[in-house]
C-alpha cells in the first residue's frame, strides 16, 4: 500500500489524499450520471488502506468500497472523499451512518453537496457522532469535476456545452460548406472523449444535412450520449448515420404537425420523434431534464448556437482553433446573428483557461 513520507505536514497530506479521491472518481467518469462522480480513500498513519470509487447509478457509493476494503483498519483512521457523504436514503443507505459505524475518527471532504437532500446534513452527522470534519481541501478541482451535476441540481436544467472548431480567421467551414476537417486528430479525439462524459449532444438539421455526424464516442467511452436533432422541417436525408440506433439512440424533435411522413419513416426505424409546440433550447433542455441528463453538448451550427447562448442554455464554450485561414465573407462562423450592435455588448468568457491539443489551440471559458 502507498505511503507517504513522515515529514509532510498535514496539509499537504490532505491536499495528496484528495488528488486520489479525485483521480479514482475519475475512473468512472462517463458512468455516473445522474450521480456525481466520487472517490474516497482511507488512511491510517499515512498509509493507504482502502479505498474506492461509485461506479454508477445503483451501485454502492465511493465510501462505501473505501471502507469494505479497509475493514477493520478504519477504525482511528481518516476518511477522504471528494464530496460529502450522504445522509439520506436515496437508491442506497446513507455513507455518513457508515462512516460513524466504522470509527472513524477524522473525514476530509472536499466540498459540501448542493443537493438539498444532504447540503451539509451529512458533514453534521460526523460532528455529532464527534468525528473531526475538514471541508474544502482541494475544492476548486471538486467543484469543476462534479460542474455539471451541481448546476443541474441548483438549477434543474442540464449543464449546457457548446464545443465548435474553427479556423484561425473565425470560420467552421468553406463558402460551399465543406467541414472536413478544421482540426487535428489529436482534437477530435479530445471531443471524442469529451462526448463520453456527457449525456446528450445536440445538433440541428443543417449539420445532420451538411455533416451526416456520427456523434459518438468513438470508443473513448463504454456508454454512446443520446442524440439530438432539432428540426424545423424535418427536411433530412433518410440514410443519415445518425438514424442508425443500434450505434447510438437517436432523439428527434420537430414543431408540431411537422412532416408526418418523415416522422414515420424515422420511427419505423426506432428513433424517438418529439412534437413541440414551441421548439427551442429551452423546451429540448427541459425534456433532457426529465430524462436525467446531466449534461448536453451543444455542437450544431452558428444559427443554433446562437439561440442556445441567447435562451441561457450554454454555460461553457470549448473553441478549438485550428491555426489555418479560408478565407471568404460568405463562410460560416461559430456562432450566429446575437442581434448586438455595440462591442460592449459582447458576452465575456470568465475562468479562461488555454491548452494546446496537437497543432490546435483549445481555449476554454464560461459565460456569465
Amino acid at each position: 500500500m502507498p505511503e507517504l513520507p513522515q515529514n509532510l505536514c498535514q496539509e499537504e497530506c490532505d491536499r495528496h489524499w484528495m488528488q486520489r479521491c479525485l483521480d479514482l472518481a475519475k475512473t468512472a467518469y462517463g458512468k455516473t450520471s445522474p450521480n456525481p462522480m466520487v472517490g474516497s480513500v482511507i488512511v491510517q498513519d499515512n498509509r493507504l488502506v482502502g479505498e474506492g470509487f461509485h461506479p454508477q447509478v445503483g451501485q454502492p457509493h465511493a465510501e462505501v468500497f473505501a471502507l469494505r476494503e479497509a475493514g477493520d483498519r478504519a477504525a482511528g483512521a481518516t476518511l477522504y472523499v471528494n464530496l460529502e457523504p450522504c445522509s439520506h436514503h436515496g437508491r442506497t443507505p446513507p455513507c455518513a451512518d457508515a462512516v460513524v459505524a466504522a470509527n472513524v475518527v477524522r473525514v476530509v471532504v472536499g466540498m459540501i453537496d448542493p443537493n438539498p437532500l444532504v447540503a451539509g446534513q451529512g458533514i453534521a452527522k460526523l460532528e455529532q457522532a464527534g468525528i473531526d470534519v475538514t471541508i474544502g481541501v482541494e475544492e476548486e478541482a471538486c467543484r469543476q469535476l462534479n460542474e455539471a451535476f451541481s448546476y443541474q441540481i441548483q438549477h434543474r436544467r442540464p449543464f449546457g456545452i457548446l464545443k465548435y472548431a474553427m479556423t484561425l480567421d473565425g470560420k467552421i467551414a468553406t463558402t460551399t460548406g465543406h467541414s472536413a476537417w478544421v482540426t487535428s486528430p489529436a482534437a477530435r479525439s479530445h471531443v471524442h472523449h469529451l462526448r463520453a462524459g456527457c449525456d446528450a449532444i445536440i445538433i440541428g438539421g443543417n449539420t445532420v444535412r451538411r455533416d451526416n455526424p456520427l456523434l459518438t464516442t468513438h470508443s473513448k467511452g463504454d456508454r454512446q450520449p443520446l442524440r439530438v436533432v432539432m428540426s424545423r422541417t424535418l427536411s433530412l436525408p433518410i440514410e443519415a448515420q445518425i438514424w442508425d440506433v443500434d450505434v447510438a439512440p437517436t432523439l428527434v424533435f420537430v414543431p408540431s404537425g411537422t412532416n408526418p411522413p418523415m416522422q414515420k419513416r424515422l420511427r419505423d426505424k426506432g428513433v424517438e420523434v418529439i412534437e413541440k409546440q414551441n421548439l427551442t433550447p429551452t423546451e429540448v433542455m427541459d425534456d433532457l431534464l426529465q430524462r436525467q441528463c446531466l449534461s448536453a453538448l451543444w455542437e450544431c451550427g452558428g444559427m443554433l448556437s446562437a439561440q442556445a447562448i441567447a435562451s441561457g442554455t450554454v454555460q461553457k464554450v470549448l473553441a478549438f482553433i485550428a491555426p489555418k485561414i479560408i478565407g471568404g465573407s460568405a463562410a460560416p462562423s461559430p456562432v450566429g446573428d446575437l442581434n448586438f450592435t455595440e462591442m460592449t455588448e459582447a458576452l465575456p468568457l470568465q475562468k479562461i483557461s488555454w491548452e494546446t491539443i496537437g497543432s490546435d489551440l483549445l481555449v476554454t471559458g464560461y459565460l456569465h
